[in-house]
């Protein structure tokens, strides 16, 4: 059986410091978006993971996305890689299926059959793909997975539509489900939508305000909801669908979001210093969109030099790649990548609290932890 470190939370360091960093995180929290993602047995135990949940997912999320009216469907199969613009079949690169993987992951832990539970993990991944369809149209983006974004294909009403589609479908897969967990899984995606808007219209807002006017606390509420809630919600799900208790499907859900934070954190630096090649997006496509991630606005409010230098760039247009090289440069010399870096960690010692509460052993909890570790271990 595999051993899992449970982390311990790391002595923070303001962004700024003079101190030089402190010993690297006892958690597996990738150091830079070029470091290794994890040993290779780490890496092949998840993705056997992801390979397995798909097996079990795809099936039944392609037959959800298939019950779409034609010109719909068109668009979700696209989005999904099933299909080329033009209807033919694709085998383009798919997600990674980590919120479904959480879903049936947290059902095992408690004991509870992943089969019942995989209907909550295809709802999940279409909410999920929701959140995909909008966010590459609010931010204008036009690659994903290495290929055109849906809206940039087809038009930004057809993505939209489609996205919204994707929500019903979601939602109508639980509300027809009359297990005793159907309902309340329901009600819970719903809420975690409501949140999940909160934060991308949070996320929308920062966008038109200077770049020394976010704080690092609403920063920080902007992506608990933005990101940490739906996987939250995702391990939440799974705990319902295995017969929890409240006490146990809020521990699940706790665990969630705070992983969730880590792996926005271990995200926005991929944002900032990704491999193009692995993340199918620029580089630095973050910094040329202006973006406040989490980074940036710890480096932005560390009262150094170099955030008055990242504040200049960030009132001007940045769309040459010397100026994104010295954005870059200078939020990790104003701490934003050491603090992003020791923060992540710091969210997955919370995360594995939370998830103690839920099953004490952690032993059981085997494949939480191997995600966990692989969703902040990636460079892509």
């Amino acid at each position: 059986m595999k051993t899992h470190y449970v982390p311990q939370p790391p002595t923070p360091r303001n962004p700024g410091d003079d101190a030089p960093p402190g010993s690297a995180p006892p958690v597996p929290v990738a150091q830079s978006a070029d470091d290794p993602p994890a040993t290779a047995t780490q890496g092949q135990e998840a993705e056997m993971l992801l390979e397995r949940t798909r097996a079990l997912v795809d099936p039944r999320l392609r037959a959800a996305v298939e019950s779409l009216p034609g010109s719909i469907r068109r668009v979700a199969m696209y989005h999904f890689g099933w299909q080329e613009a033009d209807g033919s079949p694709s085998s383009g690169p798919a997600g990674k299926a980590i919120r479904p993987a959480l879903v049936l992951a947290a059902a095992r832990a408690l004991g509870g059959d992943q089969e019942q539970a995989v209907r909550a993990a295809v709802a999940v991944e279409l909410a999920h793909n929701f959140t995909l369809l909008h966010d590459d149209v609010i931010d204008e983006d036009r690659t994903r997975r290495h290929r055109p974004t849906a809206w940039a294909v087809f038009g930004i009403p057809d993505a939209v539509i489609a996205g919204d589609a994707m929500l019903a479908l979601a939602q109508r897969l639980l509300a027809e489900d009359s297990s005793p967990a159907g309902a309340r899984a329901s009600a819970r995606l719903s809420t975690c939508v409501i949140e999940l808007c909160a934060g991308q219209q949070a996320d929308c807002a920062f966008e038109d305000r200077g770049p020394d006017e976010v704080t690092l606390d609403e920063c920080l509420t902007m992506a608990t909801a933005k990101t940490g809630a739906l996987l939250g919600c995702a391990c939440a799900l799974g705990a319902l669908y295995a017969g929890a208790g409240e006490r146990a499907v809020g521990a699940m859900d706790g665990f969630g979001r705070e992983a969730g934070l880590a792996f926005q954190l271990i995200d926005d630096l991929i944002g900032i210093w990704g491999d193009p090649a692995r993340t199918g997006k620029p580089v630095g496509a973050d910094l040329v969109a202006h973006k406040k991630s989490l980074p940036v606005v710890a480096a932005l409010t560390s009262g150094t030099p170099a955030a008055a230098e990242l504040a200049t760039l960030y009132r001007g247009s940045m769309n040459t790649p010397g100026e994104v090289s010295r954005a870059a440069d200078a939020v990790d010399r104003a701490g934003g990548r050491d603090w992003a870096q020791i923060a992540a960690a710091d969210r997955m010692a919370r995360a594995v609290h939370h998830l103690s509460r839920a099953v004490p052993d952690l032993a059981r909890a085997g494949d939480l932890l191997t995600l966990a570790e692989f969703v902040t271990r990636r460079t892509h």
